[in-house]
């Protein structure tokens, strides 16, 4: 049968004001029916649903604004909605205007602040968190049940736009913090908290550099790599912990778009990862399946093909962005016999049995979920997390023996982009907040005597119009400490734009240099992504410097907090500070991360000399920490597996890892314990070290000593081949505790374990189709 094009454009009409809308199982068409049935399973549910629709009805629900089908009671639905690190704006999120309830949503720190306090407990709880407010609009009918959210691509490159969305660029650190994360976001019940999306898969990392956009990008990735890194995050998300959903990326993998590479969605996730036990579903980026057309990755002719192209290979929603025609010709492709019924059942019967797992047709039969209400949006509690996620994560990159300073009876200098700041403290996928504290603010609340100065961004130096240096030399000039808030923001490096230059801005460069020839104590608190601190680390007229990322709401309050010693810093870096000139030794597009006799290394693992190296952050204490007692300095690792009982021999635990530290300094901190092993086993070249468990230890008060076990699991310990198989080889483990650096940040402790008898493959990896 063909659909007839001005018949479903008469079924466009239906109403989407009430997209978030749940059907009623109470007095609307569909109480009674076995979709309504809360004692049938959600397949059972999703099928009857499906097999109610007729063909118009299902067509219309294949992309994320579903039209829903008036005539049996399904609402229109808006799969399109936000929430990294809030309940943030979208299309399927509504915020009321000022004053009224649903107004607002608590903004934590962004994702790689959140990362840099290294602590999975703090992202489960503020994931709860997100995931209470975010039921709160979703009962409210401001927002849906599924989340297209998080972003857990490896930021492997300084440059790329969107890496402050990750938790940064270790594999090892962003499962731990994902598995933490869904754990918060989808909850522990039998019906889903909310639904979360594991996004962008996969080897995605390029916006707009040079030319080159993520439309049209082919990441060249080899077998080894993509096993070995750009992967294992989203092993976690469908293998270990079953998310809800994910979405396709942009940018072809070895030729083929994402979001129709049958290799990734239907080889890899859902066979060998076993994502098929709740039936779960894939949505496109946005747009992304347009850009299978001539003009951008050239896989598909018509609209008509690219929409089949993405249903037959496993996309069963495709996100679209208002106001960008032509939408997805599904219609076409349907009417072309291109796609037919049964894969467009399969991918509605993904969608919908989502939405059931959630709780969406269970209005008849009410659960906790269904309780939350505007009285659990923005608490005391979510917004003492807020000012937590920011303030554990903020990291001490410097420090004379400045900070911590009593303010008592100073005068500071507040001077920079973000003193005043209010969106830009967000970064990208942002709500809006009930407040923005920022420096001025939190100044105002300590009744400290200031004078605020506003400052560059990314102008040029020398500009033509400088409007800012003579008054921050005004408000410096009558101050005791300068506090210089710069760095980058949006501005400079966001979604589609990249950076060129990892250098500090020169204007900024520029009044920095100025403000430190004054002769008082200057410390920098930097905003936004990483630049090369080289020419602030060795002026020693600068004090300290501190990274706050995207400290979210309570950025300023976090960042007085440190500066104060209300709390001790003991946030690390989650990616490596790069030198300037690294830019011009390996372009973005290069996805390799081995170095090669005409490109340096990428990542802690490869690169040798960083400005700052990951996992790097100051205390305002003195820790002394050693590895506990290991059982064994010998295993056999035929031994080890025997007495496994995992699925999945990489889960396999390691014989237990655990750290002391000693607090020999003054003052109370926490302390994060990383765990990194380095050898010379498995294929070469061997990578300088490999980052394999951490913890952060609490509170240790001085004087006394904190221990935690650190859990590490074998295919941690492992080594990836040309194949991309996982590999535990026998030989010479070190372990090392801590990472290599100055007098407060170097190596604790080292234990050789020796690993003896055959090598094991704990993972045989899905081999790619052969080339025609």
């Amino acid at each position: 049968m063909k659909l007839d094009k001005a018949l479903l454009a008469s079924y466009l009409a239906f109403n989407l004001v009430d997209a978030s809308k749940s059907p009623d199982c109470i007095n609307g068409p569909l109480a009674n029916s076995l979709p309504c049935d809360t004692k049938e399973s959600p397949a059972a549910r999703a099928a009857a649903l499906v097999e109610a629709l007729n063909i118009t009805e299902k067509l219309g629900n294949l992309v994320d604004m579903s039209l829903g089908a008036e005539r049996i009671g399904l609402p229109a639905y808006a799969w399109w909605n936000e929430a990294l690190h809030g309940v943030a704006a979208s299309p399927g999120v509504s915020f009321n205007q000022a004053g009224e309830e649903f107004s607002h949503a608590t903004s934590f720190a962004n994702t790689i602040t959140l990362a840099a306090a290294f602590d999975n407990d703090l992202v489960y709880e503020v994931a709860d968190t997100i995931s209470t407010e975010a039921r709160a609009f979703s009962n409210a009918e401001l927002a849906g049940l599924d989340y297209w959210t998080p972003n857990i691509n490896p930021y492997k490159d300084p440059r790329w736009g969107r890496g402050h969305e990750t938790p940064g660029e270790d594999p090892v650190h962003i499962k731990g913090y994902v598995k933490a994360l869904l754990e918060g976001l989808e909850g522990k019940d039998k019906i889903r908290k909310v639904i979360a999306t594991c996004k962008h898969f996969a080897a995605y990392d390029l916006e707009r550099w040079q030319g080159i956009v993520r439309y049209r990008f082919n990441a060249v990735v080899t077998s080894q790599d993509l096993s070995e890194y750009y992967l294992p995050p989203f092993q976690q998300c469908a293998r270990d912990s079953k998310v809800g959903s994910f979405m396709c990326s942009y940018n072809a993998l070895n030729g083929t778009p994402a979001c129709a590479s049958t290799y990734l969605m239907d080889d890899i996730l859902r066979k060998h990862w076993n994502w098929t036990e709740h039936n779960n579903y894939i949505t496109s980026d946005c747009n992304a399946i347009q850009d299978f057309l001539p003009n951008f990755h050239n896989f598909s002719q018509t609209p008509a093909q690219a929409a089949a192209a993405a249903y037959n290979a496993g996309t069963d929603t495709v996100c679209e962005v208002p106001g960008y025609p032509p939408l997805t010709d599904v219609i076409g492709a349907y009417n072309q016999s291109l796609v037919s019924e049964e894969t467009i059942d399969r991918a509605l019967l993904r969608l919908y049995e989502g939405l059931i797992r959630a709780g969406y047709l269970d209005s008849a039969s009410p659960h906790p979920y269904t309780e939350i209400s505007w009285s659990q949006v923005n608490t005391p509690r979510a917004q003492a997390l807020a000012l937590q996620s920011a303030t554990d994560g903020m990291v001490l990159l410097k420090n004379n023996g400045l900070l911590p300073l009593d303010l008592t009876n100073k005068t500071v200098a507040l001077i920079g982009h973000w003193a005043n700041a209010t969106r830009q403290m967000l970064g990208g996928y942002s709500g809006t907040p009930p407040y923005y504290a920022n420096p001025v603010y939190a100044a105002t609340q300590l009744n400290l005597s200031f004078h605020y100065a506003p400052g560059p961004v990314n102008q040029s130096s020398p500009p033509p119009n400088d409007t800012w240096t003579s008054p921050a030399l005004s408000a410096a000039s009558k101050s005791d400490i300068i506090i210089y808030l710069g760095g980058t923001d949006l501005s400079i490096a966001a979604e589609d734009r990249d950076r060129d230059s990892i250098s500090w801005p020169s204007a900024q460069l520029a009044l920095l240099t100025s403000l430190s020839q004054l002769g008082k104590p200057v410390i920098v608190a930097r905003l936004g992504d990483q630049v090369d601190d080289t020419p602030l680390l060795s002026n020693n007229n600068i004090s300290a410097i501190l990274w706050a990322g995207y400290p979210g709401q309570s950025g300023g309050t976090a960042l007085f907090d440190i500066i104060t010693g209300n709390k001790s810093p003991a946030g690390r870096l989650p990616v490596t500070v790069y030198p300037a000139d690294y830019t011009s030794q390996i372009p973005l597009t290069e996805m390799s991360l081995r170095p090669g006799e005409d490109r340096p290394g990428r990542t802690y693992r490869w690169y040798p000399s960083p400005v700052l190296p990951f996992g790097h952050g100051l205390h305002y204490t003195t820790f002394t920490a050693k590895f506990g007692v290991f059982e064994s300095l010998t295993i056999n690792i035929g031994d080890l597996l025997a007495s496994c009982e995992e699925t999945y021999k990489d889960l396999c635990p390691f014989p237990q890892v655990s750290v002391w530290a000693s607090n020999a300094g003054e003052r109370k901190s926490d302390y994060v314990a990383l765990v990194f092993v380095r050898g010379e086993y498995g294929p070469e070249p061997y990578p300088i070290k490999t980052l394999v468990g951490y913890k952060r230890i609490r509170d240790i008060e001085p004087g006394t000593t904190g221990a935690a076990p650190v859990g590490v699991v074998v295919g941690d310990l492992a080594r990836v081949d040309l194949g991309g198989n996982r590999v535990l080889f026998p030989g010479r483990y070190e372990f090392v505790l801590d990472v290599e650096g100055g007098e407060q940040d170097g190596v604790k402790d080292k234990v050789v374990i020796e690993l003896v008898g055959d090598q094991v493959v704990l993972e045989e990896f899905p081999q790619p189709p052969a080339e025609v």
